[in-house]
């Protein structure tokens, strides 16, 4: 993957109809962890740690920090923290592809200074099975 313009990095939300990019985002991040399964026991190869392949949780978590601009996407997001839901999510990755699937928000924040505007900061947690769609 070559330099790409961190604008590009978009995050939607599925509003029931299709995917809406989530308005007023500054930055995002996409981060994908596994959990490992250690295995290691009194006969392990010069005690070295032994990890058993393909046994951990994997899970993704997204973050994004901006201001809210489209009242559509503004009420979405809240609602869906404040009634626990698990909504449909898409994160475009330039010249990668997207990943989709269902996540939670797990964080919502909202700050300000005197002499600016209110800005949002908002976390996603994966609530599923993850698709890798290329572009």
């Amino acid at each position: 993957m070559v330099a790409q313009k961190g604008k590009d990095l978009l995050l939607k939300v599925h509003n029931g109809t299709a995917y809406e990019t989530v308005a007023g985002l500054r930055s995002k991040r996409l981060a994908f962890n596994a959990e490992t399964v250690n295995v290691t026991d009194a006969e392990s190869a010069g005690r070295w740690r032994e990890l058993l392949g393909g046994a951990g949780v994997q899970r993704a978590s997204v973050s994004g920090t901006g201001i809210f601009k489209d009242a559509a996407t503004d009420a979405l997001v809240r609602a869906a923290f404040f009634n626990g839901a698990i909504l449909d999510w898409q994160i475009v990755i330039p010249g990668f592809g997207t990943v989709s699937g269902p996540f939670q928000a797990t964080a919502l924040e909202y700050s300000g200074q005197h002499d600016g505007e209110v800005t949002f900061e908002l976390a996603l947690e994966s609530a599923g099975a993850l698709n890798f769609g290329a572009l």
